[in-house]
């Protein structure tokens, strides 16, 4: 359809235009943040320049429901002023249904990111870090202490006082041997275990299990005799977050959460919120279509100040739901998808009830 065509030609050059700008302001943002830890090191330009270039993706990330929802407001306010429209309604099309290619556009845009986030950002993020942190002499232990994991169903549980991570060793560790019913069955203490490659070897360890009414104390055999082959995974500090992994990947981690009975809460949060922020630049554009109608005057002005209120809301809306997911005060779905579905309800109202 012609008018359809006319629609999106009007909408891309300015999208593409803000998309630029909005990236070019992401990446100078992180730049100079960072600028003064970068001459404090001495850092060439050309490391630097690396840095940012492995930001582009990230940023483009970012930049693209604020493109989407400015470009909308601008466009339609833009058609608006100039009575445009009119002529379009007085033919007896329905505005929600001239703005349908720009809702085919949006949804287009929210599954593109969803894959470009997995594919391209989550890689290039990762190398940015760990060039970041290189060039600033920032380094990360994985080591960790007093840790208690749940494996085997929960039939084993481990309390270590600490984890080296360079040697694979756990030192002060415990083991609570339980039935299926939850049932004491034996506890063993040894003073270091170490990693074969497959298994853990205690050293020096002792069993305390129950021999008819007593509890009794004996050594423990050959260390083990493999049967402790927990992942040194487990023990390690998690050193990556869910939003830095493929979500593929995610989910294990997610699962190894569970596995261990340690908190998951805020990676499941986090995982679903891999899937909602995809769709965060239709939500928008959902907001911003009946909304850039309303300007008739000063429509960059105000289709800045629009796309500015919507986002702050937006994004202050989500970041409360998923701090009260991680923390456990709602389910981590309802976390990552409240904003979603909230503002997408509001948009279709507003949508529905715009002028025609």
């Amino acid at each position: 359809m012609i008018l359809d065509r006319y629609l999106v030609k009007s909408f891309l050059p300015i999208f593409f235009v803000i998309l630029l700008l909005a990236m070019l302001l992401l990446s100078v943002g992180d730049l100079f943040a960072n600028l003064w830890r970068y001459l404090n090191y001495e850092v060439s330009l050309g490391d630097i320049l690396r840095v940012s270039l492995y930001y582009l993706p990230k940023c483009f990330s970012y930049a693209l429901p604020v493109a989407i929802l400015f470009a909308a407001a601008f466009t339609i306010g833009g058609l608006f002023a100039r009575n445009e429209l009119a002529a379009i309604f007085c033919a007896g099309l329905p505005f929600r249904r001239f703005c349908l290619p720009l809702i085919a556009l949006g949804l287009g845009v929210s599954v593109f990111a969803f894959f470009f986030q997995d594919l391209l950002v989550v890689p290039t993020l990762r190398l940015k870090n760990e060039l970041s942190r290189e060039l600033l002499h920032q380094t990360r232990t994985e080591s960790n202490s007093d840790i208690v994991i749940k494996a085997q169903g929960g039939e084993l549980i481990y309390a270590v006082d600490y984890f080296d991570a360079a040697r694979t060793v756990l030192n002060e560790i415990s083991i609570i041997r339980q039935d299926g019913e939850g049932n004491f069955v034996s506890l063993i203490r040894a003073p270091r275990a170490a990693w074969t490659g497959e298994y853990w070897t205690l050293e020096n360890a002792l069993i305390y299990a129950w021999e008819g009414e007593l509890l009794r104390v004996r050594p423990l055999e050959n260390g083990g005799d493999g049967d402790f082959r927990e992942s040194p995974d487990t023990f390690r500090r998690s050193a990556v977050n869910v939003e830095d992994l493929p979500v593929a990947e995610a989910a294990l981690l997610v699962q190894d959460l569970k596995a261990a009975g340690l908190p998951y809460n805020g990676a499941l949060a986090d995982y679903y919120h891999r899937f909602s922020f995809s769709a965060a630049s239709l939500v928008v554009l959902l907001l911003s279509l009946p909304l850039g109608g309303r300007f008739r005057k000063n429509i960059i002005l105000m289709s800045l100040v629009v796309s500015v209120a919507v986002v702050v809301v937006f994004y202050v809306m989500e970041m409360i739901s998923m701090m009260m997911a991680q923390l456990g005060y709602i389910q981590p779905l309802i976390g990552a998808w409240f904003p979603i579905v909230f503002f997408t309800i509001l948009g279709m109202i507003l949508l529905l009830g715009a002028k025609s």
